[in-house]
């Protein structure tokens, strides 16, 4: 069982945050992380609460090295009240854990087979299937959050959710190399249940697909660069949903009416 140093530095790990990230999001010293997570230096109440914030999960979870990380996603749409009926844009993420699940075997069912489909270039297919169904439908696919990060955008709930369907016999994980790089892939143990997918959603995933398979962990990596939502987002932050809509021509997925 992990201490609560080492689960600190797994989850910092996980989400793609380097200690001095992290640090500036917890307000304290590069070194003072280094320590925490070497077990050298108590961790207070009140940052255990930002951790908590920060990893998307809950204090328990890192509390208590025998308890498994509860993952927050909410299973189903909210009610927006006046905001939606109202045809505001809602940049509330939808997070919906099955769907999540459901889109992870499809993809890896058409593609994981491939030998450049590792871990990064899952994020970044999960990126951009979430990204561009927002921009086209003004609606959330998994709506999941994604982190800024200098290796592109980084899915803070695929870790959890992986590690839940490997336990349940649902994918597997395989450790290789890609060329000279080391790489984390994940095969599919059963088919979709492509009644939780819409003909709307299928449609974006395979031009995602289509569009962004091929590519190697760098090529997407360095393509996910040069789009509005990754590019105006802050080292670190949260990569906004609303941000499409202000996509350049040569990412945006949606033809806009010009007419005044």
């Amino acid at each position: 069982m992990m201490s609560l140093g080492q689960r600190i530095k797994h989850a910092r790990e996980s989400v793609g945050l380097s200690q001095q990230a992290l640090a500036e999001k917890l307000g304290v010293s590069r070194p003072s992380i280094s320590l925490i997570e070497n077990g050298e230096r108590r961790v207070y109440s009140e940052e255990l609460e930002k951790l908590a914030a920060i990893f998307n999960l809950s204090v328990d979870a890192l509390l208590d090295p025998g308890k498994e990380p509860q993952i927050m996603i909410k299973e189903s749409r909210e009610a927006y009240g006046s905001e939606a009926a109202s045809g505001m844009r809602i940049s509330v993420p939808q997070k919906n854990l099955q769907k999540f699940k459901e889109v992870l075997i499809y993809i890896l069912n058409k593609v994981g087979a491939k030998p450049n489909i590792g871990e990064t270039v899952m994020y970044k297919l999960l990126y951009f299937i979430d990204f561009d169904y927002y921009e086209k439908h003004e609606e959330q696919l998994i709506g999941a959050t994604y982190l800024k990060n200098k290796y592109g955008p980084t899915p803070l709930e695929f870790r959890k959710i992986v590690d839940q369907m490997m336990v349940k016999g649902e994918i597997t994980e395989v450790k290789d190399k890609y060329f000279e790089y080391p790489q984390r892939k994940y095969l599919p143990l059963r088919k979709p249940d492509l009644s939780i997918l819409n003909g709307n959603e299928i449609e974006v995933i395979n031009d995602v697909l289509d569009r962004l398979s091929d590519m190697n962990a760098r090529q997407v990596s360095d393509y996910s660069h040069n789009d509005v939502p990754w590019l105006t987002t802050e080292e670190g932050k949260i990569i906004e949903y609303e941000a499409v809509f202000y996509r350049t021509p040569a990412y945006s997925v949606r033809e806009y009416d010009d007419a005044v």
